[in-house]
């Protein structure tokens, strides 16, 4: 496969700029594979149209990564924290932006002088190790003050609103840098509506990095290499999985992170495995799935490696189909924009 096949054009004004006052008020596309038949819905109707299944969510949570600054000299300075390098210490891996080219020993002040950072290692690729100072808890002050780390084609500054409405009702596990968007649609009424639908949900942990905002830059896509992501499947959620499995109950993945976490965390005989580790796993056409028989997810970018993996779901052809559908029908796209329901064939 080649970095055209996963190529479309896009208008702008239908890049989703601002949620909708309502989580699940979204709208809904539902391709079913099997029929090769593409069906639009409302968010509110998905209960209704999959018979009792095992939901499975991603309950990482994003945290306020993103710091503004400047060097001691007065250059602006954008920093985006990633992950910490040893948890006892306030040594991050960040990607960095500044005026002027960030260098060894150079001092940063953040947050309006809230937070002082010094320039440890630059590793390139625009990442740096960095080492945060302040005169407090330097984890209880990025919760307090650091900015929501909104997706790049959101063209505006993060409000505050954006702190509640770009995470999911059931964030819990702190460490991603962007939301596992399919979550978003999700109010905790909606979860009740699942239940008493006879629906039942399991949670695995995925820490979404920035890596799922970069575009494939390889012509073939076997030479491109995925960025490492840390994930935790937990064993009542192996237990789940076993049980939908021996009741013939679908298992439903809840956005792509959710797909590369099972398929990531398996034994030989593709049975999930529970633990900790880090996902490189690159998810395209052809590819054999065997934990996950559907996929709720949103529109994504292109060139991008999970609208890789939604063709190799979905099939190439119904995925380029839905999406020009999705382009005619102006739905809504990305981040905060609308969803979609892949039915896959063998469920």
């Amino acid at each position: 496969m080649r970095i055209e096949d996963l190529d479309y054009e896009l208008p702008e004004e239908l890049i989703a700029q601002q949620p909708l006052p309502e989580r699940d008020a979204s709208r809904l596309m539902v391709l079913d594979v099997g029929s090769d038949e593409i069906d639009h819905r409302l968010f509110t109707d998905l209960p209704a149209l999959l018979a009792p299944s095992l939901f499975v969510f991603n309950d990482t949570r994003v945290f306020p990564a993103r710091l503004h600054g400047h060097k001691k000299t007065g250059g602006k300075v954008e920093l985006l924290l990633l992950r910490k390098i040893e948890e006892s210490t306030d040594k991050w891996l960040a990607m960095g932006r500044a005026s002027k080219a960030l260098r060894p020993d150079m001092d940063l002040v953040l947050l309006d002088g809230s937070l002082r950072a010094k320039v440890l290692r630059v590793l390139g690729h625009g990442e740096l190790e960095i080492e945060l100072e302040a005169g407090g808890d330097v984890d209880r002050l990025i919760e307090e003050i650091g900015g929501v780390p909104l997706p790049p084609y959101i063209r505006r500054p993060a409000e505050e609103a954006d702190k509640a409405r770009y995470q999911t009702v059931y964030a819990r596990r702190t460490g991603a840098v962007a939301a596992p968007t399919a979550g978003l649609h999700f109010t905790k009424r909606l979860l009740s509506v699942l239940e008493a639908a006879g629906h039942r949900t399991a949670y695995v942990t995925l820490h979404v990095g920035p890596g799922t905002f970069r575009p494939v830059q390889v012509d073939r896509l076997d030479d491109h290499r995925m960025h490492g992501e840390a994930y935790e499947v937990p064993q009542p959620t192996v237990d789940v999985i076993a049980r939908a499995r021996a009741e013939g109950r679908p298992v439903v993945a809840v956005g792509t992170t959710v797909v590369r976490t099972l398929e990531s965390a398996m034994d030989p005989d593709g049975k999930p495995l529970a633990g900790t580790g880090q996902t490189r796993l690159f998810i395209k056409p052809p590819y054999r799935f065997r934990v996950i028989d559907h996929l709720v997810t949103n529109f994504h970018l292109p060139r991008s490696t999970l609208l890789a993996l939604v063709m190799a779901f979905a099939g190439a052809d119904l995925t380029r189909r839905a999406y020009r559908e999705g382009i005619d029908q102006r739905y809504r796209f990305y981040s905060y924009g609308d969803a979609m329901l892949i039915r896959g064939a063998h469920a």
